[in-house]
């Protein structure tokens, strides 16, 4: 027979695997939603992040569903994900950050947009391992470009040191996020990968494994920026300048060169 401690016991571990259970599952969900984010915004090359961005990314903030609300003072907060690319050009897996701020001036209403942050340096990386980050304050931000050709013509404005683009009805646009706070997510961290592990240790590769649908948003950026450095290399190819009309090709001599042919003698000649 068990006794009333013991069923008390039962019950509280009872409660905490389902709690750890759904904490995981809300972080699943978290890392789907913002994989839709990347791949959506990549499906639609007008409006897509330039590839250049993309291909020389630091880090990348995905926030689905950021909810911005108010009257006269508004605010903003929004929960996603973040990775670093390591120094093999390879994502590494994700931290869950959280991202909040306020807002002035006339609004009314409520809004759910999809926000996406590229840095294009490490300055400000730290500041968010170690605390929190904010944009503009701690680094310059700006509205992104569109377009997958469009790296070309901010290349004169490229002065900021991050990136952002919004979508809160129909296609990405840029968006300006000055005062805007990014902070790491430590409760959805530990859920996800367990208690002591930093996101230094993530970025890092030495954390444990995290489940499938989060691995899958690692790989959704590695696909993204695979298809962004190959247009990238194709448009570079097609500037390049062609041969001249006429102009002969010379194949120098070496192991590639054909072998010199000795002619045959005449017939008849000993």
């Amino acid at each position: 027979m068990r006794t009333p401690s013991r069923r008390l016991t039962l019950a509280l571990a009872a409660l905490l695997a389902i709690g750890s259970v759904t904490a995981g599952a809300r972080e699943d969900v978290r890392a789907e939603d913002a994989s839709r984010v990347v791949k959506q915004i990549q499906a639609i090359p007008e409006a897509s992040i330039p590839d250049r961005l993309l291909d020389e990314a630091h880090a990348i903030v995905v926030v689905p569903d950021t909810i911005k609300a108010g009257f006269m003072v508004g605010g903003r907060r929004g929960l996603g994900l973040m990775a670093v690319k390591r120094p093999d050009g390879t994502w590494s897996n994700p931290v869950f950050v959280k991202l909040s701020g306020a807002s002035f001036g006339f609004q009314a209403g409520v809004q759910s947009a999809d926000v996406i942050l590229v840095f294009r340096s490490e300055r400000g990386l730290d500041n968010i391992v170690n605390g929190k980050f904010t944009l503009g304050a701690d680094a310059s931000v700006a509205a992104g470009p569109v377009g997958r050709n469009a790296a070309a013509a901010t290349d004169g404005a490229m002065k900021a040191e991050i990136w952002s683009w919004s979508r809160a009805r129909g296609l990405f646009a840029g968006v300006a996020l000055d005062g805007a706070v990014l902070q790491i997510d430590h409760g959805a961290n530990r859920s996800v990968y367990g208690e002591g592990v930093t996101p230094r240790m993530v970025f890092e590769g030495r954390a444990p494994a995290p489940s499938a649908a989060i691995r899958a948003f690692r790989d959704t950026l590695e696909e993204a920026t695979a298809a962004a450095r190959y247009a990238r290399k194709r448009s570079e190819a097609a500037k390049a300048p062609a041969p001249a009309p006429g102009s002969a090709t010379v194949t120098p001599l070496g192991e590639d060169a054909p072998a010199a042919r000795t002619p045959l003698p005449p017939a008849g000649t000993p």
